[in-house]
């Protein structure tokens, strides 16, 4: 019997930083999922609602137990190979419930770290660019290892229109775009893997 080479398929966490129902953001990663499954062999995505994590308190960690809500989220994000941001700009900055998501997982143990990431964005003028520019910085410290190329941030406004009225990406090119960060993102989660 001949052995047959199998590709090992990484799991992605993606994280929208919007909680809004028709988030262009979680477009964007809808838009990402259905890539993954019809044009980007060996990548698996699940999305992972943050919105029902509360506010960070460690007065809720005890014992060195967390909320079973955050909890379960750590778990996703350990299990993760990688990890897909995707967040539109509030100040300059990440959102609130990113950054809550995100520090809720930091708590020790850390379950960001040597993972491989990247992130989207979409909104306005900059399409969300300075928040990624941000969340880059809070990677450094979470040990979280961003791809560099390509960067992908989308003017949501700008004709012609790239999303329907429900959020759905329907831009062709930037879906094309949004595939390529998906292969970026697979390339090197495999090469921090060591596969």
């Amino acid at each position: 019997m001949e052995a047959v080479a199998v590709n090992p398929v990484i799991k992605v966490a993606a994280l929208c930083g919007s909680l809004r129902k028709g988030s262009f953001n979680r477009g964007l990663l809808r838009s990402a999922i259905q890539l993954s499954k019809e044009s980007v062999n060996g990548m698996e995505i699940e999305y992972i609602d943050i919105s029902p994590l509360p506010m960070l308190n460690t007065d809720l960690e005890v014992s060195g137990t967390f909320p079973p809500v955050v909890e379960a989220f750590r778990q996703k994000i350990l299990q993760a190979d990688s990890v897909l941001f995707a967040s539109p700009e509030y100040n300059f900055s990440v959102t609130g419930p990113l950054k809550n998501a995100i520090d809720w997982a930091s708590r020790p143990p850390n379950c960001w770290a040597d993972k491989a990431a990247a992130i989207v964005s979409t909104g306005g003028s900059f399409g969300g660019g300075r928040a990624q520019y941000h969340l880059r910085q809070i990677g450094v410290y979470l040990d979280l290892h961003f791809i560099n190329k390509p960067e992908f941030y989308l003017n949501a406004f700008a004709p012609p229109a790239k999303f329907d009225s429900d959020g759905n990406l329907i831009d062709p090119p930037s879906k094309e775009k949004l595939k390529e960060v998906l292969l970026s993102l697979l390339a090197f989660t495999l090469r921090l893997k060591g596969q």
